[in-house]
């Protein structure tokens, strides 16, 4: 099969809007998009996405292996679902080798079902896809709802992505004026109860964190549900090879993720990504590439650094 080409829209006068993320190319909040991008006739819509549920991988990549691109049939998108990771899929649409020399304008990574703030843009996929899109040079948002089982709904996810179309039309807007800043990539959370919630607010990323721990298990079996959420209503992806249920060998432990619902946040303000959509704002943290540490901590360093050959020659007292 040849690389696929934008079928549909004009040649030129529509910017070209890739989405991706990290569910899964069946995952709902995907579908939600695509459908409200397609609907919205302004933009050529194309889609690589990962073929299973990547969440969590973070920015892995596959290298010692090639990945395989089928093309899959969604209505007014050129769309592949990709084996690999949402860092591989966010390069390969981007890279003008799978849609025929086209590069997009935009790329937008999710919906993501469950929020991605604090230490957990570490983890998450979803904003790993955005992240390679900006490594690249290609201006990139990353889009989470803070799925919440036993409250959210389907219907809540679509709203959820509705209100996110003002940010993706005004980065185009600003991209085709060329004011848009390349320092930076953005991180886009929505409040649990989206109907009601309380505007856009400019948050910096805090220190929220889901405590992950482990426990030991007897049986072999793939996760139902990702280490964010609890299971929702829709067609999920089934990796028919990890679907087996198998005894451990003999001299050895099975262990599983144990997931707790208590979270810790180190002496954030209100301005952080967390509090703020806890406190029902649509949070939009711009992100960069680089780890940067606390001002203090570089002033430890430099310090510990000068006395370096001190502690070497205490070692032995140690």
């Amino acid at each position: 099969m040849e690389a696929g080409s934008y079928a549909g829209a004009e040649a030129t006068g529509r910017p070209t809007v890739l989405v991706t993320n990290d569910d899964g190319i069946d995952a709902l909040g995907l579908q939600y998009l695509v459908q409200l991008l397609v609907a919205a006739n302004r933009y050529r819509v194309l889609v690589c996405a990962p073929d299973v549920d990547n969440s969590g991988v973070s920015h892995s990549i596959t290298w010692r292996r090639a990945v395989c691109a089928k093309q899959v049939e969604i209505k007014g998108a050129s769309a592949f679902a990709v084996s690999g990771t949402p860092s591989d899929c966010a390069s390969l649409g981007i890279s003008g080798v799978l849609f025929s020399g086209l590069v997009p304008d935009l790329v937008v990574s999710g919906v993501n079902i469950g929020n991605n703030c604090g230490y957990h843009v570490v983890y998450s996929g979803t904003v790993a896809g955005a992240r390679e899109a900006f490594l690249n040079g290609v201006p990139s948002i990353a889009i989470s709802y803070d799925w919440v089982g036993g409250k959210s709904n389907v219907q809540d996810l679509k709203l959820a992505v509705e209100v996110c179309l003002p940010v993706i039309n005004a980065v185009l807007t600003e991209l085709k004026n060329k004011t848009y800043p390349k320092g930076s990539f953005l991180n886009i959370d929505v409040p649990t109860d989206v109907a009601n919630h309380k505007g856009f607010k400019i948050t910096k990323q805090g220190t929220y964190m889901i405590r992950i721990g482990w426990k030991q298990t007897h049986v072999n079996t793939p996760a139902t549900e990702s280490y964010q959420t609890a299971s929702i209503e829709g067609n999920t992806v089934v990796d028919t090879e990890m679907d087996v249920v198998s005894a451990p060998l003999q001299d050895q432990l099975l262990f599983k993720r144990s997931v707790s619902r208590m979270s810790f946040e180190q002496k954030d303000d209100e301005d952080t990504d967390y509090r703020s959509l806890q406190n029902g704002y649509i949070t939009i943290t711009p992100l960069g590439a680089l780890s940067l540490t606390e001002i203090e901590d570089v002033t430890y360093f430099k310090d510990w650094l000068r006395h370096l050959v001190d502690y070497s020659t205490s070692s032995s007292s140690l």
